[in-house]
Protein backbone atom coordinates (compact mmCIF):
# COMPACT_ATOMS: atom_id res chain seq x y z
CA UNK A 1 0.00 0.00 0.00
CA UNK A 2 1.52 3.31 -1.18
CA UNK A 3 0.93 6.22 1.59
CA UNK A 4 -0.63 8.30 -1.29
CA UNK A 5 -3.48 5.62 -1.26
CA UNK A 6 -3.74 5.53 2.66
CA UNK A 7 -3.84 9.24 2.71
CA UNK A 8 -6.40 9.17 0.18
CA UNK A 9 -8.66 7.18 2.19
CA UNK A 10 -7.84 8.90 5.68
CA UNK A 11 -9.64 12.12 4.16
CA UNK A 12 -12.55 10.21 3.39
CA UNK A 13 -13.23 9.69 6.77
CA UNK A 14 -15.74 11.40 9.30
CA UNK A 15 -14.05 10.43 12.67
CA UNK A 16 -10.54 10.06 13.48
CA UNK A 17 -9.72 8.21 17.23
CA UNK A 18 -7.24 9.83 19.04
CA UNK A 19 -5.19 8.33 21.69
CA UNK A 20 -3.10 10.06 24.46
CA UNK A 21 -1.27 8.31 27.47
CA UNK A 22 -2.65 9.20 31.09
CA UNK A 23 -0.02 9.72 34.27
CA UNK A 24 -0.19 5.92 35.33
CA UNK A 25 0.76 4.86 31.92
CA UNK A 26 -2.27 3.50 30.58
CA UNK A 27 -3.91 4.43 26.57
CA UNK A 28 -6.47 6.18 26.87
CA UNK A 29 -9.15 6.70 23.14
CA UNK A 30 -11.09 9.79 22.26
CA UNK A 31 -13.53 9.29 18.99
CA UNK A 32 -13.02 13.35 17.44
CA UNK A 33 -14.65 15.05 14.46
CA UNK A 34 -12.46 14.47 11.85
CA UNK A 35 -8.86 16.70 11.17
CA UNK A 36 -9.65 20.26 10.23
CA UNK A 37 -6.34 20.41 8.28
CA UNK A 38 -4.28 17.38 6.82
CA UNK A 39 -0.85 17.76 5.58
CA UNK A 40 -0.26 14.46 3.47
CA UNK A 41 0.66 11.69 5.93
CA UNK A 42 3.12 14.08 8.24
CA UNK A 43 0.80 16.02 10.23
CA UNK A 44 -2.96 17.00 11.75
CA UNK A 45 -4.65 19.44 13.34
CA UNK A 46 -7.56 19.06 15.46
CA UNK A 47 -9.70 21.78 17.47
CA UNK A 48 -10.08 21.08 21.02
CA UNK A 49 -10.48 22.64 24.96
CA UNK A 50 -7.67 23.78 26.46
CA UNK A 51 -8.92 22.80 29.68
CA UNK A 52 -9.56 19.10 28.73
CA UNK A 53 -8.29 16.18 29.96
CA UNK A 54 -6.33 15.02 27.40
CA UNK A 55 -4.72 18.36 26.56
CA UNK A 56 -3.22 17.74 30.05
CA UNK A 57 -2.27 14.15 28.97
CA UNK A 58 -0.36 15.15 25.90
CA UNK A 59 1.22 18.21 27.59
CA UNK A 60 2.78 15.55 30.03
CA UNK A 61 3.61 12.99 27.84
CA UNK A 62 3.67 14.02 23.74
CA UNK A 63 3.46 10.24 22.56
CA UNK A 64 0.08 9.35 20.51
CA UNK A 65 -1.66 7.42 17.70
CA UNK A 66 -4.35 8.28 15.84
CA UNK A 67 -6.90 5.97 13.80
CA UNK A 68 -8.73 5.81 11.09
CA UNK A 69 -11.67 3.10 9.81
CA UNK A 70 -14.18 2.34 7.38
CA UNK A 71 -16.37 -0.43 7.84
CA UNK A 72 -18.07 -1.54 4.78
CA UNK A 73 -20.72 -4.27 3.92
CA UNK A 74 -18.11 -6.89 4.02
CA UNK A 75 -14.60 -5.21 4.23
CA UNK A 76 -12.90 -3.37 6.70
CA UNK A 77 -10.02 -1.01 6.70
CA UNK A 78 -8.04 0.39 9.06
CA UNK A 79 -4.99 2.91 9.65
CA UNK A 80 -3.13 3.46 12.47
CA UNK A 81 -0.32 6.68 12.61
CA UNK A 82 2.02 6.41 15.60
CA UNK A 83 3.79 10.13 16.59
CA UNK A 84 3.80 12.68 18.71
CA UNK A 85 0.83 15.46 19.55
CA UNK A 86 1.59 19.16 20.33
CA UNK A 87 -0.54 21.16 22.01
CA UNK A 88 -0.44 24.75 20.41
CA UNK A 89 -2.05 27.91 21.12
CA UNK A 90 -0.47 30.27 19.21
CA UNK A 91 -3.36 32.63 17.41
CA UNK A 92 -1.70 31.87 13.75
CA UNK A 93 -2.40 28.39 14.47
CA UNK A 94 -5.97 29.00 15.97
CA UNK A 95 -6.89 31.33 12.91
CA UNK A 96 -5.91 28.44 10.40
CA UNK A 97 -8.20 25.80 11.26
CA UNK A 98 -11.20 27.92 12.89
CA UNK A 99 -14.55 27.33 11.58
CA UNK A 100 -17.81 30.13 11.49
CA UNK A 101 -19.36 27.36 13.61
CA UNK A 102 -17.09 26.83 16.13
CA UNK A 103 -18.47 29.71 18.70
CA UNK A 104 -21.07 26.82 19.48
CA UNK A 105 -17.97 25.51 21.27
CA UNK A 106 -15.81 28.13 21.95
CA UNK A 107 -18.58 31.01 23.26
CA UNK A 108 -15.33 33.37 22.82
CA UNK A 109 -14.38 32.87 19.36
CA UNK A 110 -11.15 32.25 17.64
CA UNK A 111 -9.08 34.22 20.82
CA UNK A 112 -11.29 32.31 23.46
CA UNK A 113 -8.56 30.88 25.83
CA UNK A 114 -10.58 27.64 25.85
CA UNK A 115 -9.60 26.67 22.40
CA UNK A 116 -6.77 25.13 21.36
CA UNK A 117 -5.35 22.99 18.63
CA UNK A 118 -4.12 19.55 18.94
CA UNK A 119 -0.77 18.85 16.26
CA UNK A 120 -0.12 15.30 15.55
CA UNK A 121 3.22 14.78 13.72
CA UNK A 122 3.40 10.79 12.58
CA UNK A 123 5.97 8.72 12.29
CA UNK A 124 5.22 5.65 11.25
CA UNK A 125 2.15 3.47 10.25
CA UNK A 126 -0.04 0.44 10.18
CA UNK A 127 -2.81 -0.57 7.22
CA UNK A 128 -5.23 -3.28 7.46
CA UNK A 129 -7.93 -4.75 4.60
CA UNK A 130 -8.90 -8.09 4.14
CA UNK A 131 -7.38 -9.74 7.01
CA UNK A 132 -3.84 -8.40 5.61
CA UNK A 133 -1.41 -6.22 7.37
CA UNK A 134 1.42 -3.62 6.70
CA UNK A 135 3.45 -1.54 8.62
CA UNK A 136 5.02 2.07 7.22
CA UNK A 137 7.18 4.77 7.63
CA UNK A 138 6.15 8.25 6.95
CA UNK A 139 8.35 9.78 4.77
Amino acid sequence: MDNSKISKFIRKQKVAFICSVDKEGFPNVKAMLKPRKIEGLHQFYFSTNTSSMRVKQYMNNPNACIYFYHKGLIKYTGVMLKGKMAVLTDQETKNMIWRKGDTIFYKGGVTDSDYCVLRFKAESGRYYCDLKTESFTIE
